[in-house]
């Protein structure tokens, strides 16, 4: 069933007791004979392309090829496929086997394996790749053989890659009497390759026919561009096939087919390049496209300096960080070709603007150099979408709009780098006052409102000794923005029990007190309709952040619930209440001081991100012969950074001596 190189004698041997053995076990096909044969002939032959079952082209092959059955996972964490024996109870290996030389034993129980992760390896051979169909993804929508198969030439092992992008399957398996293969990612799949020598004449092209050369009108394709780019046809019978053939200093390195369905195979066991790769040899400006008919819609408006990629794009971008050169086989194509970018500076990313080309714009430039990368805003084609790529603009808005649009690349965006025009839109809004709250809310006190406005994104620190009134003046604000202009909250406020808190914010809502004695005095308690009424309000406008257990919350944790509460809830502002009751655990090199600059600057990036007001309650530090005069934010405990580093800083304070005055006035100072 392997076919193996014909000069290894060893093997001779090998082949004949497989022969003999053949017919005995059910581990064999026995329609098909283990003859040694020759390698593939170095003519164009089917077996030199990777093509797809249904194409365009159907003599190609002297029979269809079949795909493999669907692809099944089992609850061993090992892959199969069923087979049409899979009925009956899988054979087990048989004496006559365990009798066998160990060559031929091991060789049959790798064949058995393959056989079992629907790997067919009849017409393989060992010692060099084979391209088969993958049973993972039976070769996607075009029927490719994707699967790179390498069995070693002792017959001992095998490894295999699926090269779709979408798949990507690979595993490694060993000729073990008593194990399953092992489906366990490599990091490497052996790349041991014969690479073809390939000629026009051995690959039988011709020059392009008539219709051919009118298709290539039709997309603004002028005859002049298909001769300098060599575009040729391969012909079997009365069908052909558009040949994109791939050069690298003079020389012919594979050829890309098409067919009138748009799909595409390669030349087998050829060399992966870029295509146009001799036109950017020593370029300083290169741009790369998606596609070859992208790259001769370049040229039509007047860029030879212009590559494609080969192999089109992925679904995504990979999270992992990028491999190295030899494990990068996804993107080999760049190391091949990494000569011809020494000397550019810019490289333009034209590719296509679906999500896939974004994700390979992403993928070439982690591997170029973001610093030396730009890419092109393909323009809008309706009100529901934009054009897709050079080719298509070239078709429908002309080679100088497709010109302008390169000309007008700009620079491939570089994680913490920005220039001002990123923001011209939102200093347009801001100017023109269409933003919203750009000048800040009011509080509902005319008095403050000249001193204080809540801007979104900006910090407050309240600050003022204990049982002044803090917690109680930021309820009263936040049910004036609730009422005023509808804003949502988040509180971590941890000196209150829910019930106590919900009472407060209910009483400032309804303005009624909660209960009927006490503090209350002569006015009317608030009705259960009020009551129920209220609830409602509460669960409407704020979200709760509370620890459900006896350890301290740290800052960290307060802005990773207070970021779900924005995400989900549309919440506005937030208010953590009091400092004191975080966990303020740091390093034993970590000063307070630096410890409070860090969590402060945290506490702002969440503010400014998530366009999100912060309320940060922070008591002062214990007054030494206090006098009853109000504190100021340089007295809060901790750090001067606290108003450093705030948008506005108040202080509340409420007067405790009869003689100066009525102690039930709260007074504001503030720092704005």
């Amino acid at each position: 069933m392997l076919r193996l190189p014909s000069h290894n004698q060893r093997f001779h041997l090998l082949l004949r007791n497989l022969s003999s053995f053949a017919s005995k076990t059910t581990i064999f096909m026995t329609s098909k004979h283990f003859l040694p044969s020759p390698l593939l002939p170095q003519t164009l032959s089917p077996k030199h392309f990777s093509t797809p079952s249904k194409r365009l082209l159907p003599s190609l092959s002297s029979k269809p090829i079949p795909k493999n059955h669907s692809f099944s996972l089992r609850t061993n964490g090992f892959y199969s496929l069923p087979s049409p024996s899979d009925s009956s109870p899988s054979p087990a290996y048989s004496q006559e086997l365990e009798d066998q030389p160990s060559d031929t034993r091991s060789l049959q129980i790798l064949n058995h394996k393959l056989k079992q992760l629907g790997i067919d390896i009849t017409k393989s051979v060992a010692g060099r790749e084979n391209r088969l169909m993958c049973p993972s993804c039976n070769g996607g929508e075009s029927g490719e053989l994707s699967l790179s198969l390498f069995i070693s030439l002792d017959g001992y092992s095998a490894s295999w890659l699926c090269f779709r992008a979408k798949c990507g399957w690979k595993g490694y398996t060993k000729a073990a009497a008593d194990g399953k293969p092992s489906i366990e990612n490599l990091g490497q799949v052996n790349k041991f390759k014969v690479k073809r020598q390939i000629t026009v004449e051995s690959l039988e092209l011709e020059p392009l026919c008539n219709q051919l050369t009118a298709y290539f009108a039709e997309r603004m394709i002028s005859s002049k561009t298909l001769k300098r780019n060599a575009i040729m046809q391969k012909r079997s019978g009365d069908e052909i096939a558009i040949a994109f053939t791939y050069w690298r200093k003079g020389e012919l390195v594979n050829c890309k087919y098409r067919d009138i369905a748009k799909r595409f195979w390669q030349e087998k066991d050829t060399e992966k390049i870029l295509y146009g790769l001799d036109d950017i040899a020593d370029a300083s400006d290169i741009i790369i496209v998606e596609g070859e008919m992208d790259k001769l819609a370049m040229e039509e408006a007047g860029f030879c300096n212009c590559v494609s990629v080969p192999d089109g794009a992925p679904p995504s971008v990979s999270e992992k960080e990028v491999p190295a050169e030899e494990q990068d086989t996804k993107y080999q194509y760049l190391w091949n070709c990494k000569e011809y970018f020494k000397k550019a500076s810019r490289i333009i990313l034209a590719t296509d603007g679906d999500l896939p080309g974004q994700a390979l714009a992403e993928e070439l430039a982690r591997r170029l150099g973001r610093e030396r990368c730009w890419r092109v805003k393909w323009p809008k084609k309706n009100d529901l979408g934009h054009f897709k790529d050079a080719n298509e603009v070239l078709m429908y808005l002309g080679p100088s709009v497709l010109k302008d649009i390169i000309d007008n690349a700009e620079l491939y965006p570089i994680s913490g780098l920005f220039n001002f025009s990123s923001f011209f839109d939102e200093i347009d809004q801001y100017y023109h006052r269409t933003l919203g709250y750009e000048f800040g809310v009011s509080t509902g006190w005319r008095a403050l409102d000249n001193l204080y406005n809540v801007v979104p994104g900006e910090l407050t620190i309240v600050t003022g000794v204990p049982n002044s009134g803090k917690s109680e003046w930021i309820d009263a604000l936040l049910c004036n923005l609730n009422e005023g202009v509808g804003w949502k909250f988040a509180l971590c406020s941890m000196e209150n029990k829910v019930r106590d808190h919900a009472r407060k914010l209910l009483e400032k809502s309804i303005k009624k007190p909660f209960f009927g004695v006490g503090y209350g005095s002569n006015v009317e308690r608030m009705s259960v309709e009020e009551l129920e009424k209220g609830k409602k309000w509460l669960n409407d406008t704020f979200q709760l952040i509370r620890c459900e257990n006896d350890s301290l919350p740290s800052i960290q944790w307060v802005l990773e619930l207070a970021r779900a509460a924005v995400l989900r809830h549309g919440v506005q502002g937030l208010v953590i209440d009091p400092y004191n009751e975080l966990d303020h655990q740091r390093p034993v090199s970590q000063t307070e001081t630096e410890y409070v600059s860090q969590m402060l600057t945290k506490i702002k990036r969440f503010a400014q991100h998530h366009f999100c007001h912060v309320w940060f309650v922070a008591h002062p530090r214990q007054l030494h012969h206090w006098i009853g005069a109000p504190p100021n934010l340089y007295d809060i405990s901790g750090s001067a950074h606290f108003i450093n580093k705030c948008d506005n800083g108040i202080v509340i304070h409420r007067n405790r001596d009869p003689e100066a005055g009525p102690v039930d006035l709260v007074q504001g100072d503030g720092c704005i």
